[in-house]
């Protein structure tokens, strides 16, 4: 079976108030998402949110469903997100054949029943990292090119947060149930993401890290305002950030990540920030 998953339960902040390095990065950190001819998956309790890798080298992939799903298909009561962080690829969703290059993205809608990835090339892989969460309705399939993102700056350099903020996969962009994603980018100098950090309640979220050089790190901030922790973070890693924490970043270099959303409101603007100087 080349679809492998796991399995992580919902925690409360109580809780992981307790929590040593090795429990946090346990419950949270999402390792070992890229193996050769393999998906791996890591399926959540919060918001019933999977996310994963496809990496087809020598033979196609294809997306079985897991147990937990009790379902005949992975997309039965689901939706899915890709985004390519490799070299070009295809997917295949019954029968219709996407190409996605480096960092092209696919909405698959409920009901699709077969999900197939490969690579171009051998040599040089596709790596698609995947996103999925309940779907209520079917939705068309789109794929999202670099061009049909919407684009925002954001930060500034004297405060080490420029970045760009690319939204792929959002409801102004391509009609979804819940799903949410997009891509944010660090410029050169700027180490800081998602600052001033925020929470919603209304949604849970996961970030992937990648761009990070290999003898550089990034320390992903979670928890609480007022009762923070953090895991340190290396090149196609991701992390589960739940409703109740924050969920922010500073690397050693500039780095891009993934963020991807689900929860009860599409309206990206959803958050309730924290000031900086009240962060404990």
């Amino acid at each position: 079976m080349a679809t492998q998953y796991e399995v992580r339960y919902a925690t409360s902040p109580q809780d992981v108030k307790a929590y040593d390095t090795n429990r946090l990065r346990n419950e949270f950190l999402i390792d070992n998402l890229f193996v050769a001819n393999n998906i791996n998956l890591v399926y959540s309790h919060f918001d019933r949110f999977i996310a994963g890798g496809a990496l087809p080298v020598d033979e196609s992939l294809n997306l079985e469903a897991i147990d937990p799903l009790k379902a005949d298909y992975f997309l039965e009561r689901r939706e899915l997100g890709i985004i390519n962080v490799g070299a070009t690829g295809t997917v295949t969703v019954d029968g219709t054949q996407y190409t996605l290059k480096h960092k092209e993205a696919l909405y698959v809608g409920q009901g699709n029943k077969e999900v197939v990835f490969a690579s171009e090339s051998a040599d040089n892989p596709a790596l698609f990292y995947i996103n999925s969460t309940p779907a209520h309705k079917a939705f068309p399939n789109k794929k999202i090119g670099i061009e049909d993102v919407e684009v925002i700056e954001l930060g500034a350099p004297e405060t080490a947060n420029a970045r760009t903020l690319r939204k792929y996969i959002v409801n102004s962009v391509v009609d979804v149930c819940q799903l949410q994603m997009g891509m944010t980018s660090l410029k050169s100098g700027s180490s800081w993401n998602t600052m001033p950090a925020h929470v919603h309640d209304r949604r849970m979220e996961v970030y992937f890290y990648f761009e990070v050089p290999e003898d550089q790190a990034v320390c992903h901030f979670m928890g609480q305002p007022q009762e923070t922790r953090h895991i340190w973070m290396a090149n196609n890693q991701a992390v589960i950030s739940p409703a109740w924490s924050i969920h922010s970043g500073s690397g050693t270099s500039n780095y891009s990540f993934i963020w991807g959303m689900a929860g009860e409101n599409l309206d990206y603007g959803d958050m309730d920030h924290c000031k900086i100087n009240e962060l404990r």
